[in-house]
């Protein structure tokens, strides 16, 4: 018998650093008032949708896109590490701007051409996709015929997404780091 999977994949809404232009990775930024709305528009969308679960990035921004999104309905939100955005070493906290001049090449290869980039001290997208999709494969092996939501990052949606589309890195579509919301569904025996 064959039984329907649906991972609802949701980057978080939008923070102050967002609208700064700070590179945040691991380090966190709170929503604006705009980040929460986003959440609360897709949690009217998604009302209809009774979650098994939610899985999240630690990231208070992750945390709190899924409970606005979640609302009344108090479903089990399970926080992993493994969901964190990419690692940005010692870009996490600067402005783009300031990248840009300081490390021009990989800051172009971050947003162009992402399959080429690779982390000053932080991840490449190899590491974040060893991480992530093991994760990912876990979720759905233990929540098998249900409806999931994960509240993530850009570069772990984009990372998710080539996977589930079998793409490889220099197929993601810039720019990398974008607002999203992606679902998937696999009938599995």
């Amino acid at each position: 018998m064959m039984t329907k999977t649906t991972l609802y994949i949701v980057r978080h809404g939008q923070t102050e650093w967002n609208i700064q232009k700070r590179m945040q990775g691991h380090q966190d930024s709170a929503l604006t008032l705009l980040g929460e709305q986003q959440a609360q528009w897709l949690g009217n969308t998604l009302d209809s949708v009774n979650f098994d679960c939610i899985y999240t990035s630690p990231s208070t921004r992750a945390v709190r896109t899924a409970e606005i999104i979640d609302g009344k309905a108090k479903t089990p939100i399970i926080k992993t590490d493994l969901l964190k955005e990419i690692n940005l070493g010692k870009w996490e906290g600067q402005k783009q701007e300031d990248i840009k001049k300081q490390d021009p090449e990989q800051f172009d290869a971050f947003w162009e051409t992402p399959h080429l980039f690779q982390a000053n001290s932080g991840e490449s997208l190899t590491d974040v996709q060893d991480r992530v999709l093991p994760k990912i494969k876990d979720i759905i092996d233990h929540h098998k015929g249900t409806d999931i939501l994960i509240v993530t990052h850009t570069v772990v949606v984009k990372i998710v997404m080539a996977y589930f589309e079998n793409r490889a890195f220099r197929y993601l579509e810039p720019p990398l780091y974008s607002s999203c919301m992606l679902v998937y569904s696999r009938n599995r025996e």
